[in-house]
């Protein structure tokens, strides 16, 4: 079902929810806090504010230029004979608005025109694109925090059984009904499984502090809410993937709009050596004074005028030239951006199948080695199986939960990342 970014963040905004008043954040409210606070959406926004600018000075190109002029000077000339002993004195000033507007420039201010407005589409793919990204980094950063806290949970539960194994046996012996090597062993377990309880802690103050950078320095005891628990679901076809890839993926559309606006730019170097009219004029006010005659009134003027520079030594040859080029390897361009799309939707499919075949390979797992360490301990308990027995049943059930928790991110960021491969991320949910 589609759901537009924009409205996930109003509702995002209005809306408080449970996580928010416990300090977790949930998937949706960090996505929301992403959307309204990453920095490369931010940089994106003001690249849109730029190409809206240059928008407007293209534009300006083809609106009438008003200037406003004045003036006033003073002169001597001391080489006129017969006047006033061979000296002129002459006072002048002048006010007034002049224009100047262009009539015809073979196509030039028009194509610049049509230019600026490709580069405000490719802004807006720009604006597409951050967003799908953060949509994508938050989220996998937001599952990677839960296997990390999953997998801290483990180690804890882990380290715990160990201590709790290491009593028993210090008991036993004081009963005289274990070894010294009973109670060694079980005390250099408990010292093995204190690493990965470290190791993991560790892993979760990195997990947090990535998905903290990806929401621009959100509070410091940032924590999230939510499960890694997901069900396989049946993974699309290749063709219609990648049908969906190359009419939203914004990196496609921003390169045709780009290739729209480079086209217009041959067009605007054709015309450098091409005839074009101008409509210039303009109106005021002047006076002259001398120490013959005194003279004022308004003046104004019109005219058009008619540029030809029909030989510039071929600099205009060179440009368009030029300009093909850059034209040329734009289409290059996309057409190597599309082969690129084509295997990322091929690489995600292959990912997400994988994982979600992974995923239901472990589910009955985990029930199996629990299973198994009753019945082991069971056994040890009434003196038919030796501790090494109850040791293997207990690695074996935390290898099991711990792959499991990461079968499940690995499956829930592989639909992320197909998504971002469709260019549907943060617009559609199955």
């Amino acid at each position: 079902m589609v759901k537009p970014i924009a409205l996930t963040l109003l509702f995002l905004s209005l809306v408080s929810t449970s996580g928010a008043a416990t300090g977790r954040l949930t998937l949706d409210q960090a996505l929301g806090i992403a959307l309204e606070k990453n920095r490369d959406i931010d940089k994106a926004r003001q690249y849109a504010r730029y190409v809206q600018g240059r928008y407007l000075e293209e534009r300006a190109a083809a609106l009438p230029q008003f200037a406003l002029t004045g003036g006033y000077k003073a002169s001597r000339d001391d080489g006129q004979p017969g006047v006033m002993g061979g000296k002129t004195v002459m006072y002048s000033g002048s006010a007034g608005v002049s224009l100047s507007q262009p009539l015809y420039t073979w196509g030039k201010i028009g194509a610049a025109i049509r230019a600026a407005e490709s580069g405000v589409k490719t802004a807006d793919e720009e604006l597409r694109l951050a967003r799908q990204a953060a949509w994508r980094d938050v989220s996998i950063a937001f599952y990677d925090v839960l296997l990390q806290r999953e997998l801290g949970r483990l180690a804890t539960e882990n380290l715990e059984q160990k201590k709790r194994h290491a009593d028993e046996a210090h008991k036993r012996f004081s009963a005289g009904v274990a070894t010294d090597y009973d109670v060694l062993a079980a005390d250099v377990a408990v010292e093995n499984a204190r690493p990965e309880e470290i190791r993991t802690g560790n892993q979760l103050r990195i997990a947090r502090e990535r998905l903290r950078f990806l929401l621009a320095g959100e509070d410091e005891g940032l924590d999230v809410e939510g499960s890694l628990s997901v069900v396989p679901g049946p993974v699309p076809g290749f063709p219609e993937s990648l049908q969906k890839a190359v009419a939203n993926r914004p990196e496609l559309a921003e390169q045709r709009h780009r290739i729209g606006m480079y086209s217009e730019l041959v067009t605007i170097a054709r015309a450098d050596d091409k005839p074009r009219l101008d409509l210039k004029g303009g109106a005021g006010y002047g006076t002259l004074e001398s120490s013959v005659f005194n003279a004022s009134g308004p003046n104004w003027n019109v005219g058009v005028y008619l540029t030809f520079p029909f030989f510039d030594g071929f600099r205009t040859d060179g440009r368009v030239q030029q300009a093909e080029s850059d034209l040329s390897t734009r289409m290059i361009e996309e057409r190597k951006l599309a082969d690129s799309i084509s295997l990322e939707v091929r690489t995600a499919l292959s990912n997400l199948r994988e994982a979600g075949e992974i995923l239901a390979a472990l589910s009955g797992t985990v029930r199996q080695a629990e299973r198994l360490l009753q019945m082991a301990e069971k056994g040890y308990e009434y003196g038919v199986k030796i501790r090494l027995e109850v040791e293997d049943a207990q690695l074996n059930l935390l290898q099991a939960r711990s792959s499991l928790a990461r079968a499940s991110r690995d499956y829930l960021a592989a639909r992320v990342n197909l998504a971002w491969a469709m260019g549907v991320a943060g617009e559609e949910k199955e």
